[in-house]
């Protein structure tokens, strides 16, 4: 039985991969800040700040997917939670790679998450790709450096995959839970221009392209992990509202109030382009959702 060692494990996204990993035969570990040996999935522990990771992890580790970071959308973006959200992810990655570099036993692959904010907070006609370069801004300064932490171990000789994810749409939180409130109460309405397009992924979907990069050894550096599918603010909140058989209220939130609310972090919200999926369905994956309207009724309408 292979072990897969996941940083991050008790996010949205970790545990939703764990599960998936766990039905496919897999041992899962957990890198976390308190020690349970003996769980039906093993917390070990970890300190980034005093660079300890217990060592028993990083040996039985066959593979290692990074996932920690701090939320990008939890609070504004002063300049002492910009510097967090960075260093949650590089110091992290660069923990990591200290304790492999001195294992005796290295991992088959190391897989990093990413965000397609590497190609930056903008709204244009461009549809980004995995060879364009980073943008600069805030977003993509983050994933540039996130990223080029996981580089050091492709340098190190072990395969190294970075998934730049785009919205994740989950029962179990983040963007759609808070998209939800306002549209049941029939007031779902567009933000800014509503013209900003807003590339998302299904849950289920992210975790099959996770377990993808471990079992498929030909996937190497970035894919986008981004449905076919991507709608303007506009259209997706349209579509929520359609799935929910909920009015879509026509008035949009004007971007003022947006920017007075969430500061600079508002350009989430405000902006966005579209991100290309052609190369992880090149790779032979099949979307299980590549509409909205059919991963929004899986989450919200079927039992």
């Amino acid at each position: 039985m292979q072990t897969i060692l996941i940083t991050g494990g008790t996010g949205v996204i970790g545990r939703e991969l764990s599960v998936k990993l766990r039905s496919k035969g897999y041992r899962v570990a957990i890198l976390s800040r308190t020690t349970k040996k003996n769980a039906d999935i093993p917390h070990y522990y970890w300190d980034i700040p005093r660079k300890m990771i217990e060592e028993e992890a990083i040996e039985t580790a066959d593979y290692i997917i990074h996932l920690a970071g701090a939320n990008i959308g939890d609070k504004r973006w002063s300049k002492q939670r910009r510097k967090l959200i960075i260093d949650s992810r590089v110091e992290s990655a660069n923990l990591l790679f200290d304790k492999i570099s001195e294992a005796r036993k290295k991992p088959k692959a190391f897989i990093s998450a990413s965000a397609i904010g590497y190609y930056g907070t903008t709204t244009s006609d461009k549809i980004f790709c995995e060879t364009d370069s980073p943008a600069n801004d805030f977003l993509g300064e983050t994933c540039r450096l996130w990223e080029q932490a996981a580089d050091n171990f492709e340098k190190m000789g072990i395969r190294t995959v970075k998934i730049r994810t785009g919205i994740v749409l989950s029962k179990q939180g983040g963007v759609l839970t808070k998209m939800l409130i306002p549209t049941k109460f029939g007031i779902g309405s567009a933000i800014g221009s509503g013209r900003q397009y807003m590339p998302w992924i299904h849950i289920d979907d992210l975790c099959r392209i996770y377990v993808k990069a471990i079992e498929d050894t030909q996937m190497n550096g970035a894919y986008n992990a981004v449905a076919p599918d991507q709608p303007t603010n506009k259209d997706f909140i349209r579509t929520l509202a359609h799935v929910l058989k909920k009015p879509f209220w026509a008035p949009a939130i004007p971007s003022l109030a947006m920017k007075i609310m969430f500061g600079r972090m508002s350009s989430l919200l405000l902006e966005g382009s579209r991100v290309s999926s052609d190369k992880i369905i090149a790779s032979g994956y099949n979307f299980l959702f590549p509409s909205l309207e059919s991963a929004l009724t899986d989450l919200l309408v079927k039992k």
